[in-house]
């Protein structure tokens, strides 16, 4: 059998190593357009912000490591073009330009996704960055370094732009944050995401929200940022306006796309045709409690996704339980995290919802570094069901959110998550932890 696996980093490498484990004598082939493979791509905005840290610290597992796995990556090779009936891929040679073809018994789509690029006038000046790639965070690092950045404008609130905001205003720059939404941190309901804002603002960072992005001006570099609302002075913009699935190459293979132009696959992540499969940030996923396919990119789940479909490339059927979109993120001295449906989501999928905010403290007030934490939980009225919850605050606030989407994840109710038995000592958690108080809040 071959397979071929069309992307080298998170879902297309966990495939392909997972395949190669369970079948010795199958041959994999990897084409990937860039230079780094299986890359924590997470990372990127701390490797930007760290002095100290090197690219290799970031590379999960090197090409000759593969290869001894019996793996055949191919770098610096595009696929350009999948022909299902045939069992083809059109691959182009991006060091030469020459185009051939491959064949597969199975085929892995896990080409991920790209930054999405504003569609106004001067986005290809000097000193204008994405963050998605090594190669990405590598320019953007010695951008920094080189010091002409001095002030840096940062167009987007997601998750890459509140991380960079926090790194780069940590480095002595001055960050300026433009945000087309009125909120930073569109997942997160207002009353989390605010947090967020308050503690990039102690940091220095300046939050323009309700604000579009009109043009980015200069000769050759970067000198200013346009929007609706005024001009401000520049000479490093970073565009962090979110992603979007890198699947045009597919669009007359007939191969269905779903939401956003994401790859349609089923729980097993196999596409409308039987010998492909889709994973990664390139592909729909399903998710547990809208109970249908979704696009969330998320390093974790296309790591799991891939995994699955190595099993299933395999001849085994293993379904993808599904994700609850849960995520993290640090700003200065703050963990934010959330799982499961946010307010809106419940009202919006018309469940009968109610929600519940508490503050609470992660230690017993007499216990030096006592500090809140905010935790909004989201539930079912009748039921009493826990669909979602969001957290702010010191160390181990993300850690309680893990427990509620452990909590979701298995149906638990309020009353069952408000008696449930966690660890207790003062140095950890008060006697009521703040995951039970806000549990044993719902009414």
């Amino acid at each position: 059998m071959k397979v071929i696996v069309i992307g080298g980093d998170a879902a297309g490498m966990s495939a392909a190593s997972k395949l190669k484990r369970l079948v010795k004598d199958c041959e994999i082939v990897a084409y990937e357009k860039g230079n780094y493979l299986s890359y924590a791509a997470c990372g990127l905005p701390y490797y930007v912000a760290y002095h100290d840290m090197k690219v290799d610290s970031l590379i999960q597992r090197t090409k000759p490591e593969f290869e001894a796995a019996g793996i055949h990556p191919v770098l610096f090779h595009e696929v350009c073009r999948v022909m299902p009936e045939q069992k083809k891929v059109m691959v182009r040679n991006l060091e030469t330009g020459e185009k051939f073809e491959d064949t597969y018994d199975k085929l892995l789509i896990a080409t991920g996704a790209h930054p999405v690029i504003p569609s106004v006038p001067g986005t290809d000046l000097m000193g204008v960055h994405t963050l998605k790639t090594i190669d990405d965070a590598v320019k953007l690092k010695n951008g920094i370094s080189e010091g002409v950045a001095k002030e840096v404008l940062i167009v987007g609130g997601g998750y890459i732009g509140v991380e960079a905001a926090e790194t780069m205003a940590a480095a002595g720059l001055k960050v300026r944050v433009i945000q087309r939404r009125d909120v930073l941190l569109k997942n997160f309901d207002p009353e989390i995401s605010s947090f967020a804002r308050q503690e990039l603002e102690r940091l220095g960072v300046t939050i323009c929200t309700s604000e579009k992005l009109k043009a980015i001006e200069g000769d050759t570099r970067v000198q200013r940022v346009v929007t609706d609302k005024g001009a401000y002075t520049a000479d490093l913009v970073l565009l962090a306006s979110g992603v979007v699935p890198s699947t045009e190459f597919l669009k007359d293979s007939g191969i269905a796309l779903g939401e956003k132009g994401a790859v349609a696959v089923d729980r097993e992540m196999r596409t409308n045709f039987p010998d492909i499969y889709a994973a990664g940030d390139c592909a729909e996923v399903y998710h547990m409690i809208k109970e249908r396919n979704v696009y969330i990119p998320l390093a974790t789940t296309a790591n799991k996704c891939g995994r699955i479909v190595g099993e299933n490339l395999s001849g085994r059927h293993v379904s993808f339980a599904g994700t609850l979109g849960s995520a993290a993120v640090k700003v200065g001295e703050l963990e934010l995290a959330r799982t499961g449906l946010s307010e809106s989501e419940a009202r919006s999928l018309d469940f009968d919802s109610a929600s519940v905010m508490v503050k609470a403290s992660d230690l017993p007030h007499y216990y030096p570094g006592a500090s809140p934490v905010w935790i909004k939980m989201i539930y079912e009225k009748g039921t009493k069901r826990i669909l979602g919850a969001q957290g702010a605050g010191g160390t181990g606030t993300v850690l309680r959110i893990n427990i509620f989407a452990a909590a979701v994840a298995n149906g638990m109710k309020t009353g069952e998550l408000g008696m449930l038995d966690l660890c207790y000592a003062p140095p950890f958690s008060t006697v009521w932890d703040a995951v039970h108080i806000a549990a044993n809040a719902a009414k």
